[in-house]
């Protein structure tokens, strides 16, 4: 009976054009969206966006969506908005009978507000509540948290997807953007919050408690002296104490070395290197915890293992020139390659490393390469 009414016929031949039509309209959808290119009406070959739908699992109609919408000057609230449209929020949260009068009544707590015609109806601007809700840590009904929690699993394989979309147009600022979205989405803030935020048990008051004792960053309060931290976190329970422990013994601490290297061996920071020349960034990581486990985020309901990118990018024209995504262990070399800019003077790049679960805890470190037409001589490299 089902194939009474997607074929003219049930024969053999009938389905069989039938799935050669199915066939070919997709690999045309696909073409369009840029996710493979055909050749000669037989061969595929699969394109860059194609690729990076196919690891993160995503829709080719959300990839071609992110291939359109994001730009080289986005920032988080366009991230978000982004994101939000993307085609996998269709299915997964549909609005319930009756839910757009609790989703106006959402849009009036979040900090972010949508646009004056937006469509309450929409999953899409469920989304966007649901995502700024959780960044807020607002109170939401039982089946609109069950939503969130399917919605927030989605959401970080968004967010990577848009980090290789967004750096293979070498666009620094909004990759750096969406690697902090990455963590705030993981832990529930915003990322204007504090860092102590993150915390188990850490509420305005205590949050507010600590600035007073200058105590910023939660490396602030693992350095504290056992005795100032104890009276500082007096009114928590042991079982609490517990919990605030475990937190900082995972909070990542890595140390960071790195030297930059010409083609022929010699250190950028004192030779000047020619335009063009493939210059070689070694880093070195040393971790200091032997407990890396999955990541501690009380108001991420899936566990999850963190991540990290390391990124080479110059500010000052908003260009990401090297990236690669890690899972560090104890100790680790990577080794990054960039070319030199190809006009003469001196450029100032940033080696970024970046975590994709924790805030707070990322790290930067500059740079400067002098570049002189023909060989290279003595630079005076600060």
């Amino acid at each position: 009976m089902i194939w009474f009414f997607l074929t003219q016929g049930v024969t053999h031949r009938h389905l069989s054009d039938h799935l050669s039509e199915l066939v070919e309209i997709t690999l045309n959808d696909l073409e369009h969206s840029k996710c493979i290119s055909i050749e000669d009406g037989m061969d595929l070959c699969p394109l860059n966006l194609g690729m990076i739908s196919a690891y993160y699992y995503i829709q080719y109609n959300t990839i071609e969506l992110f291939s359109l919408s994001l730009t080289g000057k986005m920032k988080i609230r366009g991230l978000l908005d982004v994101i939000s449209n993307a085609a996998e929020f269709d299915t997964l949260l549909p609005v319930r009978h009756h839910e757009d009068a609790l989703l106006r009544q959402l849009a009036a707590k979040v900090p972010q507000k949508l646009a004056p015609k937006a469509k309450f109806s929409s999953p899409h601007v469920k989304a966007n509540l649901l995502l700024q809700a959780h960044l807020s840590r607002l109170q939401l009904p039982t089946e609109m948290q069950t939503d969130t929690d399917r919605l927030l699993g989605c959401t970080v394989r968004l967010i990577q997807a848009c980090v290789d979309v967004l750096s293979s147009n070498s666009w620094l600022g909004p990759a750096l953007a969406a690697m902090e979205l990455s963590q705030m989405v993981t832990q529930a803030v915003w990322h204007k919050d504090s860092y102590l935020r993150q915390l188990p048990h850490f509420t305005a008051e205590r949050i507010a408690k600590c600035r007073e004792a200058k105590i910023e960053t939660v490396f602030d309060l693992i350095e504290m002296e056992d005795e100032e931290r104890t009276k500082l976190l007096e009114d928590l329970t042991p079982a609490q104490m517990a919990d605030v422990a475990r937190f900082c013994n995972r909070y990542p601490n890595i140390e960071i070395t790195y030297d930059v290297v010409s083609s022929n061996g010699s250190n950028v920071t004192k030779t000047s290197v020619r335009g063009g020349e493939t210059l070689t960034v070694n880093v070195s990581l040393e971790r200091e915890e032997d407990n890396v486990g999955p990541v501690i985020a009380p108001f991420f309901s899936q566990p999850r293992e963190e991540g990290w990118w390391l990124v080479i990018g110059e500010q000052k024209t908003n260009s990401l020139v090297a990236i690669k995504r890690l899972l560090v262990s104890q100790s680790m070399k990577i080794r990054l390659d960039l070319t030199a800019p190809t006009h003469s003077g001196r450029h100032e790049f940033t080696l970024f490393f970046m975590s994709d679960a924790y805030m707070g805890c990322d790290q930067e470190y500059k740079f400067n390469v002098d570049v002189r037409e023909g060989a290279g001589g003595r630079s005076h490299v600060d």
